[in-house]
């Protein structure tokens, strides 16, 4: 009988190795497959070679801030200082809790006369009420960054905001479009549960809704949005301003007519920002696409003769 158990240990292991060699194998393929698929987020490149990560949430706000700024005609310098106090205030997240009442991108608070906690926790209205604030600062554009900064928000760490300028100023040069296709995304799919759950302003009930107000208004681009109604048009317009304007284009596209590189790099790369939430599959300007099916592969090149080519358009496929 202790023969026979033997034998039976001995044979044991040996099956024991071959399925241990096998479960090894199969974990080690299965973190390779995980590493190799690239994550969803976005990364902007600077001039200087520095590289800001952001995840899509983050990437989406930013991409908010420089649009408001934008449709206020304000200079890069007020998109570096809202963007340095968004990423010390909350980190680029639409946050529904903070310090007392304080909420929003900015930490905002609704009882010192921000506006109501769901105006505050609109990324768009937030942006706004920044700005406002901070154009009133007297020479704010040649103030340090920090010195601006709590001119407008009264914070009790006035000098914290400095260690976000760099940041800022990258994120700021590139939405800004100043660097052309300088930032790219990439995105598993369209966010449909994110926008599904967005009101019919499109403002999300859920923190870091990730596109805010404006792109919450997700959807195909039907006839008559160019008049004022939801999808990308209104979204567009309600971040950008009536400034690019909507033209019709064909099948399920939209097409933004622009006199400035860098005012198409702009909208570009804020189109890509919002993807998912505005479902968009592509992105063309200057010879360049982003595709949703394809996003880490980038901003591709496309032929100067291709229809979708145009250096003077911006173009969305949803």
């Amino acid at each position: 009988m202790g023969a026979a158990r033997r034998w039976g240990r001995r044979r044991l292991w040996p099956m024991a190795i071959g399925v241990g060699v096998v479960l090894a194998l199969v974990g080690y393929l299965a973190v390779r497959f995980i590493r190799s698929a690239p994550p969803d987020g976005c990364v902007a490149h600077g001039t200087d070679g520095t590289t800001v990560t952001l995840d899509l949430g983050q990437a989406s706000h930013a991409a908010t801030i420089a649009a408001v700024a934008h449709a206020r005609g304000l200079p890069e310098r007020a998109v570096t200082i809202a963007l340095a106090t968004a990423i010390q205030e909350s980190k680029l997240r639409d946050l529904s809790y903070g310090d007392r009442d304080s909420l929003g991108l900015f930490q905002q608070r609704p009882s010192q006369g921000w506006g109501s906690p769901a105006q505050i926790r609109d990324p768009v209205y937030a942006s706004g009420k920044f700005f406002d604030a901070l154009v009133k600062v007297p020479d704010y554009v040649d103030l340090p960054v920090t010195v601006a900064a709590q001119n407008v928000q009264h914070s009790g760490y006035p000098e914290a905001y400095a260690s976000h300028e760099a940041m800022a100023a990258t994120l700021a040069d590139v939405l800004t479009g100043q660097e052309g296709p300088a930032l790219t995304c990439t995105v598993s799919g369209a966010d449909s549960s994110k926008a599904d759950a967005a009101g019919a302003d499109g403002r999300s009930g859920t923190d870091d809704a990730g596109a805010g107000r404006g792109s919450g208004t997700a959807g195909v681009v039907h006839e008559g949005d160019n008049e004022g109604g939801g999808g990308v048009v209104a979204a567009v317009r309600r971040e950008f301003g009536r400034v690019p304007t909507a033209v019709p284009a064909t099948g399920d596209s939209i097409s933004y007519p622009v006199s400035e590189t860098a005012t198409g790099w702009s909208l570009a790369l804020w189109l890509v920002c919002h993807a998912g939430a505005l479902h968009a599959t592509s992105v063309t300007f200057d010879n360049r696409r982003w595709s949703s099916n394809a996003s880490d592969q980038g901003w591709t090149h496309i032929s100067p003769a291709s229809a979708e080519s145009s250096t003077v358009a911006v173009r969305v496929t949803e």
